[in-house]
């Protein structure tokens, strides 16, 4: 299926690695004009050459750490008029409300949800005049399934769910969607982080936590972020336009609810 985009300008938030880089390599590969973000140039290189050797096309890059008002204007400088925004960060670390101070509550507000809110705010009005945007923010199965250890995570991406939903109800007569990806349990290197915490604290093998990880899924596997990437592309094509404000849930058939 050609999905319409080819020549599109997309912007990918935190995408040296991970779901973001699955995104950006699939836009990529529709003949979008991919912009990739991230805070280690090395890391950023590296991506590019991933991107390129399936896409055949390098996408430029932009050294910036989006948890800061520079970061943040710095990427806007880089790419001032996106067709297509990828909002996308590092979570929170888990834990309980115990453990989690001011400072954490703050930092997890800032990355996860002021943060995109940035971009969306800055790049809705020329999407709207070009009559024609796609936003994809990359939030959590959290967000509608709360685990014990991932509340903060889950409160603040509620919270820019909440605003999207909001925005787009104006957005979408431009041809402008926005919409949520809620990722469960893909393999990358969070999904080895939470086994490394799981083997550490169980005094089992990686491998034997991240077995473990795995069997939470109904699926019985992790997800491939390629999976994850191709569902961001369609989200982002002509032809999805008329999708918008909903939540896109990729957890390989576990989320135990009907809506």
């Amino acid at each position: 299926m050609d999905l319409g985009i080819s020549g599109k300008t997309a912007l990918v938030c935190a995408s040296s690695r991970g779901l973001g880089l699955a995104c950006a390599t699939a836009l990529a590969r529709e003949g979008c004009h991919v912009f990739i973000n991230g805070r280690d140039r090395d890391a950023l290189e590296k991506a590019a050459d991933q991107v390129e050797a399936v896409a055949s096309k390098r996408p430029e890059i932009i050294v910036a750490d989006l948890n800061t008002e520079e970061g943040r204007a710095a990427v806007v400088a880089a790419c001032p008029e996106p067709d297509i925004l990828v909002n996308n960060n590092g979570g929170p670390t888990p834990g309980k409300i115990a453990d989690w101070d001011r400072d954490d509550w703050l930092a997890g507000v800032e990355a996860n949800m002021l943060a995109p809110i940035f971009f969306i705010k800055t790049y809705v009005p020329g999407m709207r005049a070009r009559r024609f945007g796609r936003i994809v923010n990359i939030t959590s199965a959290m967000v509608k399934s709360p685990s014990a250890t991932m509340g903060l995570s889950a409160a603040v991406r509620a919270g820019l769910t909440a605003l999207s939903k909001s925005v787009q109800r104006d957005s979408v007569v431009d041809n402008v969607t926005i919409n949520n990806m809620l990722p469960e349990r893909f393999d990358t290197d969070r999904q080895r982080f939470m086994a490394e915490r799981i083997s550490k604290r169980d005094g089992i093998t990686t491998a034997e936590a991240k077995a473990r990880i795995a069997a939470t899924i109904a699926a019985k596997r992790l997800g491939d972020p390629a999976e994850f990437g191709d569902a961001c592309a369609y989200l982002c094509s002509a032809q999805a336009g008329y999708i918008s404000g909903q939540n896109l849930q990729l957890d390989g058939g576990s989320y135990a609810g009907l809506v």
